[in-house]
This record gives structure tokens, C-alpha cells and sequence, in this order.
């Protein structure tokens, strides 16, 4: 068996490298990955340049797009005329492939990155190896997630990589490259006018599974956008059960309502909507009068703030039950106060970061509706008075106030 290694994380490579090789499986690397494992392990490793007979040219743009290379990862084992050709052309076969992309995702995701850098880190080799292994997985064993070392190792050994196992990791191979091109293309695609592409790709990753939907019967999972992204899903729990797909919705709507106001500010959310709103210098009075809005409908709601949490706000809140409570922090006395509360979620919020190339995607039948997120809040002096009598300041600011709440 032949094995053809060349990954951008290297994370795990030189211990899987190191059982493929006790499994009497021959090594072909590619540059990074080629220096990597001679540099820290004496392992029996053979250049790319060596099994094509061609240097690695153009800063390594092509390095295995070659017959030898993909002649060997396509050829069906059993066809004798496929084989046969090998023979004829000195063709040798590759029987797993081990490869990840360039990052090109982390490389986007720097405020200072160049179109040049973002050119030069999308991947044509990678990807093609992929799908050459991949579409071949019968007798190609195609490998791109550092995770799955070690049980395809283990099977390896224990030779119990069943059809349905190198089926599995064929679609993760494909599901990679998909998801990799899309990003490529997202970046690439002109949003100046913020029009929607006639075919749009949106790609999730899951971040945690979900105990159950807005249902017990229904099934449900928590995805993020991008690697990058920044909201309620990367959130940390620092009291209390695990949250449920209600409680997400939920929490989410309190962090975004609050991160609209400068001015400290206090939401109560109930089903998704603000129950209760109010901005205020003094978070305590900020509560009280939020808390006022529906002061029987905040019962069981999501508490968000816009500031850390102060313990004369927690000592306010007895004999009041809230399921959530959101915040950018707490202070201490007022954090160990809330873990008094058995059944309260205490969540600790990172800042929202850009949301300009997310979307808003509501299912109807028949497919999704999609637009852009409702991210302006024009400045009062930028709105167009279309009534006789000239708002008051006063007036502005509380529709601006309004604005945000609804």
C-alpha cells in the first residue's frame, strides 16, 4: 500500500505518519509535509519530485498535478485494462490519500489581507487530490481530517475499514472541498451592492449537537458561519444546564438588542421579543425600569445586558425567575451571587463581530427567502422628515430609541 501525505495542518501527521508506516504502507509527501517528517523522524519518506520524475515548479503551485500522481489514485483495480495501462505507463498505485486545504479561510479573515495573499492561498492541487481519491473510494482510502487519524489508523491495523467507513470519508473529502470553493467564491464575489448571486452557496459548520428543536420530537444541531464568526454560539456557560434551541433564539435576541445601544442598556426577552427595554447610566435602574415593561411576562424570560453585571442588579432580581442571562461579563460578587440560582443559565458574551457577509435565510415552503442583515441605523440627522412640524430632540431620541427596540 501506498500513501500520499500532503496537508496544510499538520496537527497529529508525524504519529499517523508513524502507523502508516508500521503497517508496511510506503510514504510520498509533497513539500511542507515532505520537511516536516524527515525533519522530526527518521521515517522512509519519498519526495513527490521522485514517484513523477518532475521538480515541484511555480513556488509549488504544481507539485502533484501529474499523470503519475493521479493515473495512480484513479485507476479502478478492478478493470485489467486500467491496470494494464499502469504497467505500460510505469503508473504505480496510490491506495490513501492524507490532505488538508491551505487556510484560506483564516488567511480572509485578517482585516490587512491582500487579494494577493488570498490568491496565493487557494488550493488546486489539494482539492484535486481529494476528489480524484475520493470519487475512487472503493480502492482509495481518502483521509482530511486530522480527527480521524487515529480510528483509521486502528482500522488499518486491525485491516477492518469496511466499504461504508471509506464511504464516509470520501463524502467528508467532498464536503470539505465544497465547503473550501464556496468560501473562495464568497470572497471573490463583488458585495459593493450587496446583491444576491443567482446561485448561492451557504456553508455551516456544526459547532454542538442540540438535545432536541423548538420540540422534543424535532432533531436540531447549532451551526456556525465561518471560522471566524462571533456570537451567542461561541459564548461560554458559566452556570447552569445546557442550553436548549429556545434558549439560543432566545439569548440571541437579547445580545443583539443591547449591542445596538451604546448607552448601557437592559432587554428581557420573551419569546424572542423585548418584553421590557430600557438605557440608563446606573445598570440598576436600567433593570428596574425594564424589568417595569411587562413586569409579568419577564417571568421565565432571557435577561440581556450590554455591560458587566453589577451585584446590586443581581440582589434586584430576587424572587424573580429568569431562564437566561446574558452579559459581556459580571463582576465577581455579583457572578457568585447568580450561582446561587439553580436553574439559571449564566452565559458570558464575546463581541459581535462584523455580520456583513452573513445572511438572513427564512424557511417557506418550497425553499428559503435570503437577504441581507438589517444592519443600518442611519444616524437622526440623516433621516428624511416628511412631516410639516420638525421633530423635537427629545423626539428623535426616542425614536431612535424605538427604532432599535422594534
Amino acid at each position: 500500500m501506498r500513501a500520499l501525505l500532503s496537508v496544510s495542518d499538520k496537527t497529529g501527521i508525524l504519529d499517523f505518519a508513524k502507523k502508516l508506516v508500521s503497517n508496511g504502507v510506503s510514504l510520498v509527501s509533497t513539500g511542507g509535509t515532505y520537511q516536516m517528517l524527515t525533519t522530526h523522524s527518521k521515517l522512509p519518506v519519498k519526495k513527490i519530485s521522485e514517484l513523477t520524475g518532475y521538480p515541484e515548479i511555480l513556488e509549488g503551485r504544481v507539485k502533484t498535478l501529474h499523470p503519475k500522481v493521479h493515473g495512480g489514485l484513479l485507476a479502478r483495480r478492478d478493470k485489467l485494462d486500467h491496470m494494464n495501462q499502469l504497467i505500460e505507463e510505469g503508473i504505480e498505485t496510490i491506495d490513501l490519500v492524507v490532505c488538508n486545504l491551505y487556510p484560506f479561510a483564516e488567511t480572509i479573515a485578517s482585516p490587512t489581507v491582500t487579494m494577493e495573499e488570498a490568491l496565493e492561498n487557494i488550493d488546486i492541487g489539494g482539492p484535486t487530490l481529494l476528489r480524484a481519491g475520493a470519487k475512487n473510494f472503493p480502492f482509495v482510502i481518502v483521509v482530511t481530517d486530522p480527527d480521524d487519524y487515529g480510528w483509521v489508523g486502528r482500522e488499518l491495523t486491525e485491516n477492518n475499514l469496511t466499504d461504508e467507513m471509506r464511504q464516509m470519508l470520501a463524502q467528508k473529502a467532498f464536503r470539505h472541498v465544497s465547503q473550501y470553493d464556496s468560501t473562495v467564491a464568497a470572497y471573490l464575489s463583488n458585495s459593493k451592492d450587496r446583491k444576491l448571486d443567482s446561485i448561492l452557496n451557504v456553508n455551516y459548520k456544526k459547532v454542538f449537537d442540540l438535545r432536541y428543536g423548538e420540540n422534543p420530537h424535532q432533531n436540531a444541531a447549532a451551526y456556525s458561519f465561518d471560522s471566524d464568526s462571533k456570537g451567542v454560539l461561541q459564548a461560554d456557560l458559566l452556570h447552569g444546564k445546557e442550553l436548549s434551541f429556545n434558549n439560543l433564539l432566545d439569548a440571541d435576541a437579547a445580545w443583539r438588542i443591547v449591542s445596538e445601544f451604546e448607552d448601557q442598556t437592559v432587554a428581557v426577552i420573551k419569546h424572542s421579543n423585548p418584553c421590557g427595554l430600557a438605557s440608563h447610566k446606573d445598570q440598576l435602574v436600567a433593570y428596574s425600569r425594564a424589568f417595569e415593561g411587562d413586569s409579568v411576562s419577564a417571568y421565565g424570560g432571557i435577561l440581556g445586558f450590554n455591560r458587566p453585571v453589577v451585584i446590586e442588579t443581581v440582589k434586584a432580581m430576587k424572587g424573580v425567575f429568569y431562564e437566561v442571562i446574558v452579559a459581556p461579563d459580571y463582576m465577581p460578587d455579583a457572578l457568585d451571587l447568580l450561582k446561587k440560582r439553580r436553574n439559571i443559565r449564566i452565559i458570558r458574551m464575546p463581541l459581535l463581530n462584523s455580520q456583513e457577509k452573513a445572511y438572513d435565510i427564512r424557511s417557506v415552503s418550497g425553499g428559503v427567502l435570503i437577504q441581507n442583515p438589517d444592519l443600518t441605523m442611519d444616524n437622526s440627522n440623516e433621516w428624511r422628515i416628511v412631516t410639516e412640524v420638525q421633530p423635537t430632540e427629545r423626539q428623535f431620541k426616542d425614536l431612535e430609541f424605538a427604532w432599535k427596540a422594534v
